[in-house]
C-alpha cells in the first residue's frame, strides 16, 4: 500500500466518522480545493501528511470518542529501578489492548508523536482488504 493510498482510507475512515475534509484542508494548509485526488497528492508529498494525522480534528474523529477499538501493542523493553537500588531490564511482551475512552485520541496522538514512523502507527488500526487476505491464508 502507498503512502497516497494509506493516506485515502485513514480519511475515508475519518470521514465516516464525520471529519470534515474538504473544510479542514483548506482552513489548515491554507490551499484552495481543486479535487479530493489533488489534496492528497499535496498531503502525500514533502511530509504535509504530519499537519493531518496531529490535528485534533482528525485525531477526534479517527479514534471516535467511546467507541471499543482492538490494538496490538507491541513487545518493549524499559529499565526499572528495583526498591534495592539495582537497575534491572523488564521485557514486556506483545499484548492486545481495548479501547473505550472518551479521551482515547489524546492517548494516540501522544503514542503517534513518540513513534519513529507515526504512519506505521496509525496503520495499526486500519483493516484494509489486504490484511483481510493474509488473515485468510
Amino acid at each position: 500500500m502507498t503512502r497516497l493510498e494509506l493516506l485515502q482510507v485513514l480519511v475515508g475512515q475519518a470521514h465516516s466518522n464525520g471529519f470534515p475534509f474538504k473544510k479542514w484542508y483548506i482552513s489548515r494548509l491554507g490551499r484552495s480545493w481543486t479535487s479530493s485526488e489533488e489534496a492528497f497528492e499535496t498531503l502525500a508529498s514533502e511530509r504535509r501528511y504530519y499537519a493531518l494525522l496531529f490535528s485534533h480534528e482528525f485525531a477526534q474523529n479517527f479514534w471516535k470518542a467511546g467507541e471499543l477499538m482492538t490494538f496490538q501493542v507491541p513487545t518493549q523493553t524499559f529499565k526499572r529501578a528495583m526498591a534495592d537500588g539495582s537497575v534491572r531490564v523488564v521485557t514486556r511482551k506483545a499484548y492486545t489492548r481495548r479501547s473505550a475512552r472518551d479521551d482515547v485520541w489524546r492517548y494516540h496522538l501522544r503514542e503517534m508523536a513518540v513513534a519513529e514512523e507515526p504512519l506505521k502507527y496509525i496503520r495499526r488500526f486500519l483493516r484494509v482488504e489486504e490484511d483481510l487476505d493474509e488473515d485468510a491464508s
